[in-house]
């Protein structure tokens, strides 16, 4: 959850230039498996697409401006994605311009921060166009 607070920051200041998306995965540590000693949630691994979907709600309550989308139970996005269990993306015009690693270790909000600030700057500054005749 701390986690979500600095991406939910993050939108925030950068809601002029970007769109932001949540997408709910599979649980990393479900309270019926591999448990985590700091997990702020007990959540079990999700049996059907319902369970999945309450899960998604305390992401929701986390980030309550940001759309969220929720995996499929085949983990379709997880996989596509490689966001074993957490992972951040820029995709712009349906090409990706940023991957972060994996989490927990690859997950860098300041990363993903850099990039949306050298993007910003080369949004205001003006271009300067040649046209030779």
């Amino acid at each position: 959850m701390a986690r979500l607070r600095s991406f939910r920051r993050l939108a925030a200041h950068f809601v002029d230039i970007a769109d932001f998306l949540l997408v709910y995965i599979e649980e990393a540590h479900p309270s019926d498996g591999w448990v985590s000693s700091d997990a702020a949630y007990k959540i079990p691994k999700h049996q059907c697409l319902q369970d999945r979907l309450r899960a998604a709600q305390l992401m929701r309550e986390g980030a309550p401006d940001c759309p969220l989308a929720v995996d499929t139970m085949d983990n379709a996005s997880s996989a596509a994605y490689g966001a074993y269990f957490e992972r951040l993306y820029i995709i712009q015009e349906e090409k990706v311009m940023y991957q972060g690693g994996r989490g927990p270790e690859g997950y860098k909000i300041s990363e993903l921060r850099s990039w949306l600030d050298q993007y910003k700057t080369r949004l205001q500054s003006p271009s300067t166009v040649v046209i030779q005749v």
